[in-house]
């Protein structure tokens, strides 16, 4: 299916999906980029679609691609931001992983970050990729699976 065509559809979807909540809640914006769908949802009760961490937001987002993949048939991924928390969380862990990541390189002692989600850690990962005197891994099992950001051997 066209992007053009799904856009609309996904509009209709998401904003019955909200109707349905009950709360004070609208789409923003819906835009499709390089296979994602990139929702912003805002409104009185955005905290209440947020939670603790983010938990909430990541739970909300896994079940808006099933629904939207199930009725259109397609492939995609979804990144929902609901009242710029992604985005200033995004920021956030983006200037810790550098600040941490310089701290290894100078101390050459390892830095291990508290559990977080997968989208979480994926970004420290790809923030810190480019940088030649660290690395980084994933240990630990969900849901206390988390990065260490290591000197470069």
């Amino acid at each position: 299916m066209e992007k053009e065509i799904l856009i609309p559809k996904i509009k209709e979807i998401i904003s019955e999906f909200l109707d349905k909540s009950g709360l004070d809640i609208t789409l923003k914006k819906a835009e499709w980029a390089d296979q994602t769908i990139f929702l912003d949802l805002e409104g009185e009760d955005a905290k209440h679609l947020i939670g603790e961490r983010g938990e909430v937001l990541f739970e909300i987002e896994h079940l808006l691609k099933a629904v939207l993949r199930r009725k259109l048939k397609e492939r995609f991924y979804i990144n929902l931001d609901i009242a710029g928390y992604r985005k200033k969380k995004d920021r956030y862990l983006r200037q810790l992983a550098r600040s941490l990541a310089q701290e290894v390189a100078l101390t050459k002692t390892e830095k291990e970050l508290p559990p977080m989600p997968p989208a979480e850690r994926r970004i420290i990962h790809l923030e810190l990729a480019s940088m030649p005197n660290v690395t980084t891994q994933s240990i630990g099992k969900e849901p206390n699976r988390r990065v260490i950001i290591q000197p470069y051997p």
